[in-house]
């Protein structure tokens, strides 16, 4: 029997995962309803899809454990193309637009304090957190980027809404693929439910900041968002290797060489089609 049918830890666990959960979703109902009457509609709208994203995405990892692994190279595909297509055509000519110097040295210290952050993080898995690392470190990442979202559409509310939903579609990957790990592990999907909302809160705080008019300062700030996005979408591209998480979810059964040959293509039409799927979106909207 597990720990949740005698009532040990397992219980203790599952019930703080879920307290944390509906009390992060009542923080992200009240922020939201601040966004929407302060005329921050884009916001509350990026809000609650990257939280809908998250969470259903979390839900279907829940219970599709040790699932066919070609939907997580494409989960991962669709959400790196359409990260990189967004950054590179979005932030990037605001940044160099801003100034082009400062944005380029802005562009270079996101993608450096994106790997420092993401290298670092891994010191997380030899502390004792109340949450499982691989959730906390989503959650911290959730955060930062809604926190840069915010600023973003706070200084600049004209920038259309496909940006920072484009920006959250890793969200569903991400989710999907931390709440499988957690759940083989005997974990509750609804700790999802901290990262999801954490996106929406964030974002909608940071909103709030004026940028100076400086710029070179604005340069900084608009091309280090560009820098950590551009990083972002880079570790999110698919990696069909011997010991990578694709190949981590792979059967046991089977010659791995050759089922990872199969989904390195699945993996350039995925990342592919996510960036043409941004651009389509954009031929529409502009």
């Amino acid at each position: 029997m597990s720990d949740i049918s005698t009532g040990g830890p397992g219980v203790h666990l599952l019930s703080r995962s879920r307290l944390l959960g509906g009390a992060s979703t009542a923080v992200l109902a009240g922020a939201t309803a601040l966004a929407f009457a302060t005329g921050r509609t884009k916001l509350f709208g990026i809000a609650w899809i990257a939280f809908a994203s998250m969470t259903v995405a979390g839900w279907v990892g829940a219970r599709t454990v040790g699932a066919n692994p070609r939907a997580l190279v494409w989960g991962y595909g669709l959400a790196a193309g359409a990260m990189i297509t967004s950054a590179a055509v979005f932030l990037l000519p605001q940044a160099m637009g801003q100034h082009p110097a400062f944005g380029g040295f802005g562009v270079a210290l996101g993608l450096l304090v994106g790997y420092g952050a993401h290298t670092l993080g891994h010191r997380l898995s030899h502390m004792d957190l109340p949450l499982d690392r691989s959730l906390a470190e989503l959650t911290a990442h959730a955060v930062s980027a809604g926190a840069i979202i915010g600023i973003i559409y706070g200084n600049m509310p004209e920038l259309g809404l496909l940006l920072g939903l484009s920006i959250v579609s890793h969200k569903g990957p991400a989710g999907y693929a931390a709440v499988n790990r957690f759940a083989g592990r005997g974990g509750d999907w609804t700790a999802i439910l901290l990262p999801a909302a954490g996106v929406g809160v964030a974002a909608i705080a940071s909103s709030f900041l004026s940028l100076p008019a400086s710029g070179a300062i604005r340069g900084v700030v608009f091309g280090f968002a560009t820098g950590v996005f551009l990083h972002v979408a880079m570790d999110f591209l698919p990696e069909c290797e011997i010991g990578s998480e694709v190949h981590d979810s792979l059967s046991h059964g089977g010659d791995a060489h050759a089922l990872l040959d199969r989904l390195r293509v699945h993996a350039v039409a995925s990342t592919a089609l996510g960036a043409v799927a941004v651009f389509l979106g954009w031929t529409v909207v502009a």
